[in-house]
């Protein structure tokens, strides 16, 4: 059975302004602690699964992962590939906060077995980074960059944020030309959005947050496009842009209901041997995570068993957000024709209106869909 796995770090040094991931600021005395019971977790997982596991990929998230030294990433590591087969060439990726690194920490990861690195740069901008909350300043970005290709990592992915609080069109140009000028190898791009119980909501719902109009944040996204796969990137996810055969393994197996195992406090799983799935996710609560794991138990909470029309509904929502699209054929022979009627139904009409477009046996979003895919992808729910 593959499942890919997934480890959540939830410390920050300070918690973004806009952020509703599941971490708190970190104090500096918890890494050790909670690294044994992620260790704990792993021993607990393996010894309940049905079956034994290869894992094709391993992420790191948060949170931010840079906080854990190198020894301990590794650690996490060797477990993975000791409990659930993590193969010989896997993707290990590890998202890292620039303000947090150093040219012997990087070179620790990757002595560790980490491939991958994910950096949080989000804006060149320095009156924007504050704005954010972020706790790095540009030239740390760039340093980091730099410092992380001489580490020997040559599968580098930047994020970057538009429609920021007083940010321009051009700015937003100007941000994509300099992470274009990096040369990573993948580039995660997206719209701020505000999420509830953020700093960010309350400003907002105040008045007090001045974002980019509708149509002005339109054109960041349709410039983020237009710079980006010009430059040789390819749009292959909604907010994701990759150089040929360095798109987000890890990923792409979200979108393609593969099983992932998630471990830490909030990490959500996916256990899908039978095309239908089931889906859980662990405590979010610190204090509660820990006592499971004291306990013995794992720490899984509000499990849910999906149903064929979940499923279906599943299928199509997270198919279509890969730009390459959905293959029918597949659906069609796992669930039947008389599943996927209601589903069908609703791709004939956006068909006839020009939002999808058949090709192949596939179905994918329009060029022109893109920018509004999430209407068009609560069709199918």
């Amino acid at each position: 059975m593959q499942a890919g796995l997934y480890i959540h770090f939830p410390f920050c040094l300070k918690k973004c302004l806009y952020c509703d991931f599941n971490s708190t600021a970190w104090s500096g005395d918890e890494l050790s602690g909670y690294v044994e019971l992620l260790l704990r977790e792993m021993e607990l997982r393996q010894a309940a699964l049905p079956e034994p596991v290869q894992a094709p990929t391993l992420y790191f998230g948060g949170g931010t992962p840079s906080l854990m030294a190198p020894e301990l990433v590794g650690r996490l590591i060797e477990q993975a590939a000791l409990r659930f087969g993590l193969e010989q060439g896997a993707e290990v990726t590890l998202e890292a906060n620039p303000g947090t690194l150093t040219p012997e920490r990087l070179a620790g990861y990757r002595a560790a077995g980490v491939n991958r690195l994910s950096l949080g740069i989000q804006s060149f901008e320095e009156r924007l980074l504050q704005r954010l909350g972020r706790v790095h300043t540009v030239p740390q970005a760039l340093t980091a960059f730099e410092q992380a290709r001489r580490a020997g990592f040559d599968n580098i992915s930047i994020d970057l944020m538009h429609s920021l609080p007083g940010q321009s069109l051009e700015e937003w140009r100007a941000a994509l030309g300099q992470g274009i000028d990096l040369a990573p190898e993948h580039v995660s791009a997206y719209a701020l959005s505000i999420e509830e119980g953020t700093p960010f909501e309350r400003l907002y719902d105040r008045g007090e947050l001045a974002l980019p109009g509708e149509e002005e944040a339109a054109r960041m996204f349709e410039t983020t496009t237009e710079l980006l796969t010009g430059a040789g990137y390819v749009h292959y996810e909604i907010s994701n842009f990759g150089r040929p055969g360095r798109f987000s393994r890890h990923n792409q197996s979200y979108w393609s209901r593969l099983s992932y195992l998630g471990f830490g406090s909030g990490a959500h799983s996916f256990w899908n041997p039978d095309g239908i799935g089931r889906r859980w996710s662990n405590a979010a609560d610190l204090d509660d995570y820990r006592a499971a794991i004291a306990a013995g138990l794992l720490p899984e909470r509000e499990p849910v068993q999906l149903t064929p029309d979940d499923a279906v509904a599943e299928s199509f929502f997270l198919g279509l957000r890969v730009l390459t699209g959905l293959e029918l054929a597949p659906l069609k022979a796992a669930f039947g024709e008389e599943a996927l009627a209601d589903r069908l139904a609703q791709v004939d009409e956006l068909l006839r209106a020009g939002l999808l477009v058949a090709e192949g046996g596939r179905i994918r979003l329009a060029d022109s869909s893109v920018i509004i895919a999430n209407s068009i992808f609560s069709r199918f729910l």
